[in-house]
Parts: structure tokens; C-alpha cells; sequence
């Protein structure tokens, strides 16, 4: 029996250390992104349509297996962040203090919602940084937030036809006592496909109306979805 454990130990230790010695790399304000100290006037909270972003992530692989797309998260909703929002359009606050390379435990606390450790370090460095000092205080206050929010029936809508953005947002509204269609907005692809929803959010971090000039998709544009 030794000989068996032996071998095991020989074909997964490799794969194993890679696991475990995989880091993200430093996330910096650069000249098309720069650090922005500005006021917080509100919060988007953006969740990742996991379906489709494999789905792309298929048709252009990268190097290695992308953590989001495995697991029951596969098949539904991944949290992509929570953005700081400021007034007016290109004036939000980012990168708004240097921070260092994410902790193998700081990783582990934000991994339940976000299973990407890149996409950790990046929201960290670029929103986090603006709103606490401490990136699991960060991880766990936009984790409880993508904890109160429920999904409608993807699937239904998934087979819907004609559905606009407007039909979505209404049906994700209802499935969220409180929250109505104008406090979300949309992220389509160039072929309008789902990307991502954006959760509009107070000063309190509770729902609000989207400011106007944030972008997004429009009401009476088709939205197509990946079935999950």
C-alpha cells in the first residue's frame, strides 16, 4: 500500500504546489487608470453572469483554468466587486492608497463570492483601497451584500423571447423585496449577451436610483442570456 501512496503523492504534488504557490500579481493606477481621490457619493455592486463569461472565456482561453468557471457558481451569479461610486461620470474614486500583494488568507477570505485570486488583488487595489485599510473588512462587507441579493428565474429568462433590458430588470427587482428596475443597470456584449448586472447602492448600501450618466445598457434594448 505504501507504493500506491508513493505514486499518488508523485502525480498530484505537482498540481498541488502549483495550487497552492499560485499568487496574483500587483494591481497598479496606470495612465489610463489613475489614482482618483475623490468623494463617495454611492456604491455599484457588480455581479458577474458566470454563464456567459465562461462561455467567452471558452472561445478565448487563457493560460490555465479560470477559477469562476467550476463549482455551483458556475451555473449562476459570481460577485465581480463593490465600486465606490463619485459625481459624475469618470469621477469615481480608485487606486486611492498603494497596497500590497493579497495574503494566501486574505485571498481565502474573499474567494467564497469572487474564486478568482486576480480579480481579488484587483478590486482590492482599485476600489477597496477607497473605502477601508483592510481588505478582509473589504471582502466581507461586499460578501454580505451579494448575500442579500436573490436571482429571478435565469432560466426561464434564458428562453424568453424579445426580452428587453427592461423586462429583465423588473423581473430582477421582483425577486428582490424593495428594489425596483431603475436601480440596476445592465452590462451587455457587443452582441447582447448579459454580462453583468450593476446594483446601484447608497451612501447606506442600500438600493437607490442609478444616477443618470453611468452608462449601462438601455431600457428598450434586447438582452439575450446564457442559460445557466
Amino acid at each position: 500500500m505504501r507504493w500506491i501512496w508513493m505514486l499518488c503523492a508523485a502525480l498530484f504534488a505537482p498540481s498541488m504546489a502549483m495550487a497552492q504557490t499560485a499568487r496574483p500579481h500587483a494591481e497598479l493606477p496606470s495612465a489610463e487608470q489613475p489614482a482618483r481621490r475623490v468623494p463617495t457619493t454611492g456604491y455599484t455592486l457588480s455581479l458577474i453572469w458566470t454563464p456567459e463569461h465562461c462561455y467567452a472565456s471558452q472561445r478565448h482561453p487563457r493560460d490555465g483554468a479560470d477559477p469562476e468557471c467550476s463549482g455551483p457558481r458556475a451555473h449562476g451569479f459570481t460577485l465581480h466587486g463593490l465600486w465606490p461610486d463619485g459625481e459624475g461620470p469618470d469621477r469615481w474614486p480608485q487606486y486611492c492608497h498603494p497596497v500590497g500583494l493579497l495574503t494566501d488568507a486574505q485571498i481565502a477570505a474573499g474567494s467564497r463570492d469572487t474564486p478568482a485570486p486576480q480579480l481579488l488583488q484587483h478590486e482590492w487595489a482599485k476600489h477597496g483601497s477607497c473605502m477601508t485599510d483592510d481588505p478582509a473588512r473589504y471582502f466581507a462587507l461586499e460578501d454580505r451584500l451579494f448575500d442579500g441579493v436573490h436571482a429571478p428565474d435565469m432560466a426561464t429568462l434564458s428562453h424568453r423571447r424579445g426580452l428587453t433590458v427592461a423586462d429583465f430588470e423588473t423581473a430582477f427587482a421582483a425577486a428582490n423585496p424593495g428594489m425596483r428596475a431603475d436601480m440596476m443597470r445592465l452590462d451587455l456584449n457587443k452582441s447582447g449577451w448579459l454580462e453583468e448586472v450593476w446594483l446601484c447602492l447608497g451612501l447606506d448600501r442600500r438600493p437607490r436610483s442609478c444616477p443618470a450618466g453611468q452608462g449601462g445598457a438601455q431600457p428598450g434594448d434586447r438582452v439575450k442570456v446564457s442559460a445557466p
